[in-house]
């Protein structure tokens, strides 16, 4: 039996269902991160984020990369 959870985003705080023991099911599968979206989305969250915020969290890295605002740390 695999572990599912529901958790709050950090970011929304809206609740959704993670599936960490079930990878593949888990609604976060569903989005590619690069590794400097990677990146920047962990540099902001330790926890989980909602698949809303993550598909944000990637449009917004692609604009401050565009402007040049964001520097990796």
């Amino acid at each position: 039996m695999h572990k599912h959870e529901v958790k709050n985003c950090p970011r929304c705080h809206a609740a959704f269902e993670c599936k960490a023991g079930s990878i593949t099911q888990c609604q976060c599968s569903s989005i590619r991160l690069v590794d400097e979206e990677r990146i920047y989305v962990e540099s902001r969250y330790e926890d989980c984020l909602c698949i809303n915020c993550l598909v944000f969290l990637q449009q917004e890295y692609a604009v401050f990369k565009e402007l040049h605002i964001y520097k990796q740390p």
